[in-house]
């Protein structure tokens, strides 16, 4: 670590560092093949789950490649005409020209006379372009006819608005989070000028990332959407910035001491990158954790970010130090940090600045304190009495699509359940049995025996409940015990389709958050114990991030039902939630812990955590802001899972850096004294200089002057 030090922030290898990595990510991205993320995400279910079987079982029928369009026709309520049918009927004929089965393209009028349905069966083709298709049938089904809609869903248009959502998602995404972390930054930093090279650096690394992670999926066997592209920049920028916040917030510190601006950098590396690798790797093995889950889609994502977050730690420890060292002292202008000298010093002695003064007024009452801030964090952690966890199929865009429209009046005027799709596989001699045993199951509208393949034969179930609704679970899993208590060959018989696959992939996410969540614990207590070297302040430090997590959610729930109009969380946002808001939150518990742990080896526990707290409360606080904002940024998206998991992870923040780190820890460490660090004694030696500066009052000088810094410059 030492020798890394001393060649990313000497006077001549800093050149030679910034030179190698421009090299390396040069050939990186020419080199590395170019792949592309898929719009649409995968189901991406285990191959035991009976969803998945049924889809694998499908692929041997005749008709395996095919899926639907849906079109929707009404006038908004109101009755149709003889001439809106007749516009109807001839708008059909279009679309049978383009179908699997044109014999099957026709007008179904609703019993109310309000609404008209036209079904497409098409070829289903992964390397198709859904859009495309989707701009044909819409063009194709147009009536003409003034006053009269014509509205697509199913299959084809749901992905198509999803896929919509996501379209120039990358761009905007990117264009959004640079513009959030540039304006935070030159507020941060208050120079028009520093802000540049930690932004270049961060976007450089995403950059890589990108690169980097598209180019391994297919050898890794994974798929990357635009959904995990975007969660993958967010933290890439995030976990980046704060890095280089922490790291330039120290060698400006140093700066304030030696007048060799190398020396100064060596220094700041040697007490803050340890810091900022702990922080990386607490985030990256969480993060990895994910390969243990069951969803494809989960061990994705911390695939793709884990390699993410490891380079924006290596940007952060090798190619930031050696861009400050080579740009000089004037990055800082106007603010540039001098070295005082000791008559200077005290000449001009500096007053306390707020974060020292906040360390000490909770010092005095850290009982009443820890006591407001718990009661506190629990209210908002009442928020999640009545939560929901699934959303319908309709209710995962944000706004209104033609999918979201058409089935609301698919839901007004026929059966609700008439878009979804439940395919029942039971075995051919057993086909009438199964058929008048799913009639009985309650939910069940309709059943129509299809092909058969395999020894299988295939039942379209309709169900009565809008698509991936509560109420269609109820029904699939009502189906599937049916046919399990049926005993014999019926016993064999399975349900899939959109529905199923979504009721499995709710269940495989439940088991994940099972699994992934204590597993997640378990490292960051690991990792926290053997940086601090104690057992006690771990267990305090996960406890104020769970309250955290707890307090985050309820919050964000009541806002979501109150505000933004969102019934419930989406089945994937809680297990995320957790793991960014634990692995990032451990990021500032670590910042701090850190740095009190060394101040109190010369100071005492009680005066290191006054000093610790005076020393890193600006950067926590500037860096706590700047996560929260990058987060919040998945807003921008139109799918409702990224904006509850910006919206999430940006209050749990803003809790973790405001309340929490700011207060609620140092009061617990001040509650607890040297048994904080048990079994570890680091201000064994320095009884006497804590009673001394606890007699004293305000800091020395130096680090005032820091505070100073801390809370503003930086």
């Amino acid at each position: 670590m030492r020798a890394i030090a001393r060649f990313v922030s000497g006077r001549g290898t800093a050149w030679v560092t910034l030179a190698l990595t421009a090299v390396a990510v040069a050939l990186l991205i020419a080199l590395l093949p170019q792949g592309e993320s898929d719009a649409f995400p995968p189901s991406g279910l285990p191959e035991s789950s009976e969803a998945a079987q049924v889809t694998a079982l499908l692929e041997q029928f005749p008709d395996a490649d095919t899926t639907a369009g849906i079109v929707v026709y009404s006038r908004g309520g109101a009755a149709l005409t003889e001439a809106d049918r007749t516009a109807i009927t001839e708008a059909a004929a279009r679309l049978a020209e383009g179908s699997l089965a044109p014999q099957a393209v026709v007008p179904q009028f609703s019993d109310d006379g309000a609404a008209a349905l036209v079904a497409v069966p098409l070829e289903a083709d992964a390397d198709a372009d859904v859009g495309a298709i989707a701009d044909e049938l819409r063009a194709d089904a147009d009536p003409g006819v003034d006053g009269l809609t014509a509205l697509l869903t199913g299959p084809v248009g749901f992905q198509a608005d999803i896929s919509n959502a996501f379209a120039g998602a990358d761009f905007r995404l990117l264009l959004v989070t640079v513009l959030v972390v540039a304006f935070l930054l030159i507020v941060t930093y208050r120079s028009p000028v520093l802000w540049i090279v930690p932004l270049a650096v961060v976007g450089l690394a995403d950059g890589l990332a990108r690169v980097v992670v598209t180019a391994l999926a297919e050898p890794l066997g994974i798929t990357i959407d635009a959904s995990i592209g975007g969660i993958l920049s967010v933290l890439v920028f995030g976990a980046g910035t704060n890095y280089a916040l922490l790291l330039v917030a120290r060698y400006r510190e140093e700066l304030t001491r030696v007048k060799n601006r190398h020396t100064a950098m060596l220094t700041a590396w040697r007490s803050a990158g340890p810091a900022i690798a702990a922080s990386g790797g607490t985030v990256a093995l969480s993060l990895l954790t994910l390969l243990l889950a069951q969803l494809s889609g989960n061990r994705a994502l911390g695939i793709a970010c884990a390699l993410g977050v490891a380079i924006a730690i290596l940007f952060a420890l090798l190619v930031l130090p050696a861009a400050l060292v080579v740009c000089g002292r004037g990055l800082f202008w106007p603010f540039v940090p001098r070295v005082q000298s000791e008559a200077d010093a005290a000449a001009h002695p500096r007053k306390p600045g707020v974060w020292m003064r906040l360390g000490r007024a909770v010092a005095k009452r850290p009982a009443v304190v820890a006591i407001v801030a718990v009661l506190g964090i629990g209210a908002l952690s009442l928020g999640l009495i009545g939560v929901q966890v699934g959303l319908s199929q309709t209710d995962q865009l944000i706004g209104e699509p033609d999918s979201v429209k058409a089935q609301a009046v698919i839901d007004e005027s026929f059966n609700a359940g008439l878009t979804g799709q439940t395919i029942v596989l039971t075995p051919d001699a057993v086909v009438t049995d199964a058929s008048t045993l799913a009639e009985g199951v309650a939910g069940v509208e309709s059943v129509r025996p299809g092909e058969s393949a395999a020894g299988v034969t295939r039942l379209d179930v309709t169900l009565d409940a809008e698509p991936e609704s509560d109420q269609a679970f109820a029904t699939v899993t009502a189906l599937r015990s049916a046919y399990a208590d049926a005993g014999g060959e019926l016993a064999d018989t399975l349900v899939g389709g959109n529905d199923a696959t979504a009721l499995d992939t709710n269940t495989a996410s439940e088991a994940d958050q099972a699994l992934i969540i204590p597993l997640i614990l378990a490292i960051v207590f690991v990792i926290l114990a053997l940086l601090l070297r104690s057992l006690v302040a771990p267990v305090l430090l996960i406890a104020s991030v769970l309250a955290t997590f707890f307090a985050s959610l309820g919050a964000s729930n009541v806002l979501f039902q109150n505000v933004l109009g969102f019934p419930a969380f989406d089945s994937n946002v809680v297990l995320f939630a957790f793991l960014f808001l634990v692995a990032l939150g451990v990021d500032y518990n670590i910042f701090l812990t850190t740095r009190a742990r060394e101040e109190a080896g010369q100071h005492g526990t009680r005066e290191g955590m006054v000093r610790a707290l005076s020393s890193t409360g600006g950067v926590i606080t500037s860096a706590g802001i700047l996560l929260a904002a990058v987060f919040a940024v998945l807003g921008v998206l139109p799918v409702v899972a990224l904006t509850q998991i910006g919206v999430i992870v940006c209050i749990g923040v803003l809790l973790d850096t405001l309340v929490v780190r700011t207060v609620l820890v140092p009061a617990l460490v001040f509650l607890t004294g040297d048994r904080f660090w048990w079994p570890s004694k680091p201000a064994a030696g320095a009884a006497s200089a804590t009673g001394a500066a606890h007699a004293a009052g305000p800091a020395p000088a130096r680090h005032a002057g820091h505070d100073r810094h801390s809370a503003g410059a930086k």
